[in-house]
């Protein structure tokens, strides 16, 4: 029976993986790849992709100024969602038979416990960020919801105090934003591929952009910009969207990590 461990590995001595220098062809390189497999694997774009969808219109019925904090909130949990998406594109990397059942495999892991772990790290930084979202909120307009949601919407782009709204709650998730991709960008492909434990794995991630920081920052540019078509689309975009970039991300992965020393 597999010993039971989050933190660290099956392993006494912990064992950092190398990472490699990337560049913009690397990213072109891993977003091609996530198109082959999304268009190889269309069950898994539709087991997986329409929880987007779905999750996204129930989203909808939160009040308007948390509204667009939970859809931008949206990316520091996607990665949870990917996790089966990562295991299609790792068997088809092996050449291995591949059917949208595979992406409940990730339940035989013995990197699972690593996985919830990190998963509950995401949530707990999403509410973070709802809580700053609702306070940013209630000391500009104090509390309650507004009494017009037109006239809240015209207020925001039209005064100082919705253009202050705009500003502060767009550098404050970006920050969050930076957090999640530093952390788990390849942390949860990291833990899916090998049983390192929740602090190599993110530890690894940090090391990665720490050493990639304008390719990563690009990274999270294009990942905010094709979700952003995604919700653009009503929602239903994020059925193509989220699939492509959960691929392309295992592929990242490839790029940035070295494989491991055969045993």
């Amino acid at each position: 029976m597999p010993k039971f461990h989050v933190i660290a590995g099956p392993d006494s001595t912990l064992a950092y993986p190398a990472v490699r220098k990337i560049g913009p062809a690397d990213l072109k390189y891993a977003l091609s790849k996530g198109v082959d497999d999304f268009l190889a694997m269309p069950s898994s774009l539709f087991f997986l992709g329409l929880i987007y969808p779905i999750v996204g219109l129930c989203l909808a019925g939160y009040t308007l100024p948390l509204f667009f904090p939970l859809m931008s909130g949206f990316a520091l949990i996607g990665p949870i969602a990917a996790i089966g998406l990562y295991e299609i594109s790792r068997r088809r990397e092996f050449g291995l038979e591949t059917h949208w059942s595979n992406v409940f495999d990730v339940r035989h892991s013995p990197s699972v416990p690593s996985l919830l772990a990190l998963g509950l790290l995401l949530l707990i930084i999403f509410r973070l960020w709802l809580a700053a979202a609702e306070s940013l909120y209630g000391w500009l307009y104090g509390p309650g919801e507004p009494e017009s949601y037109g006239g809240f919407l015209i207020d925001v782009v039209t005064t100082a105090r919705g253009w202050s709204l705009i500003a502060f709650g767009n550098a404050i998730g970006a920050a969050f934003a930076v957090v999640v991709l530093s952390i788990s960008v390849i942390s949860f492909p990291l833990l899916l591929d090998r049983d390192v434990g929740l602090a190599v794995a993110v530890l690894t991630s940090l090391r990665a952009v720490r050493k990639n920081p304008v390719t990563m920052a690009i990274w999270g540019l294009i990942i905010a910009s094709i979700l952003a078509i995604g919700f653009l689309l009503l929602f239903v975009g994020l059925a193509v969207t989220v699939p492509i970039l959960a691929h392309a991300s295992w592929h990242l992965y490839r790029k940035v990590v070295e494989p491991a020393a055969p045993v």
